[in-house]
């Protein structure tokens, strides 16, 4: 993998982290550096979903896509908040 899709990767992961946590109602008590993290992670999921279903190359803006890559990070966040209760 090549620097600038590395820096693609960490760019999408705060914005899809970003909106995750702005779907989510209430307070979240994860930092920053875990919200990219699980934004990363949901993007890259998020893209192999949208990709087995077809939907992940569409003319325009591939909304299907960015619907599906928020709600896993919005369960990623949800996911992560619960886990570190816990501990």
């Amino acid at each position: 993998m090549e620097i600038s899709g590395i820096i693609s990767a960490v760019v999408i992961g705060i914005v899809i982290g970003s909106l995750g946590r702005l779907v989510m109602p209430g307070r979240q008590r994860i930092g920053v550096l875990w919200t990219i993290a699980v934004g990363i992670v949901a993007a890259v999921i998020g893209t192999a979903v949208a990709s087995a279903l077809g939907v992940a190359d569409t003319k325009g803006i591939d909304w299907i896509e960015w619907l599906i890559q928020i709600g896993l990070a919005v369960v990623g966040i949800t996911a992560l908040e619960r886990f570190k209760a816990r501990g």
